[in-house]
């Protein structure tokens, strides 16, 4: 989405906002012992609260407001009652939501309680890494330098990437162009993000795999090798300078 006049740019925050908010408040709620519906179930109240709609349930009817993903889990993780949160647990959360024809994503991956299995440094580079490509981001740069930089970092922190996911352009619809702001370099991809345009941008970082799998459900993926991916995602604006992070009351740098 290209924002073009004020009220569109406060439309924009709106609804980002909404999802950010609703993402901050479901890591607060989650606890050991509780299952992945239940937590979901107070983020679509609290996106209902906001005067959001659930982006997932209302563009593609998936099963649940949100998508939670534990442990192998990458992404599109079903929020099921049987699905039990359990103490050192690797979890992600993604909210996106519609408000008002506006629409925004974001998502953040974080141990649960204790760090018994050892996955923050994972979660801390997924999360370092996005930092350093959004803040590199900017009008006239190529998509594919951003994936350079995602690719870069976590290769230098013993890490992979997973290739065939990607961030997006968002704004109108969930998933706009560019439909390829992926975690590695293309040199194929000759496009360039352009001045005040609205995207999701996000890291998928892994500890062994570098594809990712859709399971029976038809909608959970899984790594192509095993192991852990972490995820973090804000919307941004676009601009000649800084960019403008939408999504950041998200707390997901903090």
């Amino acid at each position: 989405m290209s924002i073009g006049k004020e009220s569109e740019l406060e439309g924009m925050q709106a609804v980002s906002n909404a999802v950010a908010i609703t993402l901050k408040e479901m890591r607060a709620y989650a606890k050991p012992g509780m299952s992945a519906k239940e937590l979901d179930d107070f983020g679509g109240q609290l996106l209902k609260d906001l005067g959001a709609q659930s982006a997932p349930h209302l563009a593609y009817r998936f099963p649940g407001y949100t998508c939670i993903s534990i442990n192998q889990e990458i992404a599109h993780g079903i929020p099921s009652a049987n699905k039990i949160l359990q103490e050192g647990d690797l979890v992600n959360v993604d909210v996106s939501a519609e408000l008002n024809g506006f629409w925004a994503d974001n998502g953040g991956s974080f141990v649960l309680g204790e760090d018994i299995h050892s996955h923050q440094a994972l979660v801390d580079a997924s999360k370092d890494i996005l930092h350093k490509a959004i803040y590199q981001t900017k009008a006239g740069v190529r998509i594919a330098h951003i994936g350079k930089i995602i690719e870069t970092e976590a290769k230098k922190r013993g890490f992979t990437v997973i290739r065939n996911l990607a961030g997006h352009g968002v704004g109108r619809s969930l998933h706009e162009e560019p439909s390829d702001i992926l975690n590695c370099y293309d040199r194929f991809n000759r496009k360039r993000f352009k001045n005040n345009t609205t995207v999701a941008i996000e890291t998928f970082i892994a500890t062994k795999s570098s594809k990712a799998l859709t399971q029976a459900d038809g909608w959970t993926l899984v790594g192509n090798q095993g192991g852990f991916v972490a995820q973090h995602e804000h919307t941004i604006m676009i601009t000649n300078d800084e960019p403008v992070i939408l999504t950041a009351t998200n707390g997901i740098w903090e």
